[in-house]
């Protein structure tokens, strides 16, 4: 193969802002992929579309606290999740076309597709080859789920931001933030949950005295907490409804079973291995100080190298790269100032 056409393949869009400005500043040409449908993280996956249905969740609360500054309803207020849904899916698609002008402007070629990597400098997009001097990898992580039977029937945080109708009735496995977050979401929209957790309390890592406020005024709001209780399957019913069988018993009548129990690189099916890029055990890419994998040519950032997982991370990190690698000015990402709990 001769010199590649293109100065870089970038596998995945998650960076929208720093990357394709970095590298548009110095006149160098990118064209981008899509590894996967959904992508734009943040924007369909992630905070966006969580805060719509956290603002949604607020009302049925600030309804009910209403009344004591005087506030009267003829009826109740009733929540129509089809109108909520819709509304939210316009959104990204407003954001979603915003972002792509982004890439446009900054004279990207975004071409939509399934990549896999096939040498240090060449990636075959749905049958079709392109070449690049460079290519870089950002395609994030995915849910995991645990492997019990009847984990098919459960669905998982990314699932449970584009439900078709609300759940009646939910479990959701997991004690962290995400999870939290869901139970609050589905709490404030009228649904019936409980939060099943490993630990004796949720947040594990936070502050103590955070974590045992949460949880209290979680309860106060009617989510049923079933502590150190592991997963062990989950049934399904005649009539459709679900039963989630744990180390302590058995809970029926479940509409959904969520899981919100970690995520995992994104890293199967790239090629990644057959070329000689190295993974850490559990999938993620590996990589020096300024992002480079174990192949000159590729690199990885954000959450596909389980360095620190957080969006405005994933930001420095393009940003590092795109001045390392197009601005002549080798830079590290700086992790000194993230935010954590």
């Amino acid at each position: 193969m001769g010199k590649p056409a293109l100065n870089l393949i970038w596998m995945g869009i998650t960076l929208h802002k720093s990357l394709p400005r970095g590298c548009m500043n110095v006149n160098y040409c990118v064209t981008c992929l899509r590894w996967h449908k959904p992508c734009w993280c943040c924007v369909l996956r992630g905070c966006v579309p969580k805060k719509l249905l956290v603002y949604s969740s607020k009302y049925s609360h600030e309804f009910e606290e209403s009344r004591g500054f005087g506030w009267t309803y003829e009826a109740d207020p009733k929540h129509d999740w089809s109108t909520l849904m819709a509304n939210k899916n316009a959104e990204l698609q407003r954001l979603t076309g915003i972002y792509k002008n982004i890439l446009k402007n900054a004279g990207v070629t975004l071409i939509e597709g399934r990549g896999k990597i096939i040498d240090p400098h060449t990636v075959d997009i749905d049958g079709k080859l392109y070449s690049a001097r460079h290519i870089l990898i950002s395609v994030g992580g995915r849910p995991f789920l645990p492997d019990i039977p009847g984990k098919d029937y459960a669905i998982d945080s990314d699932a449970a931001l584009d439900l078709p109708s609300r759940p009646e009735k939910i479990a959701i496995v997991g004690g962290g933030y995400i999870a939290l977050e869901f139970a609050g979401i589905f709490n404030g929209l009228t649904s019936d949950v409980h939060v099943f957790i490993r630990q004796k309390k949720v947040l594990r890592g936070f502050d103590e005295e955070i974590r045992d406020f949460v949880a209290e005024q979680m309860s106060l709001r009617g989510i049923e907490f079933h502590t150190e209780q592991s997963p062990q399957a989950i049934l399904k019913s005649a009539d459709g409804s679900l039963s989630l069988k744990t180390n302590k018993g058995t809970v029926d009548g479940f509409s959904h079973v969520m899981f919100a129990t970690g995520r995992r690189p994104n890293t199967k099916n790239l090629g990644l291995v057959e070329v000689g890029v190295k993974l850490a055990k559990n999938g993620a890419i590996l990589v020096d100080e300024y992002s480079r994998t174990s192949v000159d040519s590729i690199w990885a950032v954000g959450d596909v190298t389980d360095r620190m997982n957080l969006t405005p991370v994933a930001l420095m990190e393009g940003g590092a790269f795109a001045k390392t690698v197009f601005g002549s000015e080798p830079t590290k990402p700086d992790y000194r100032f993230a935010s954590i709990a």
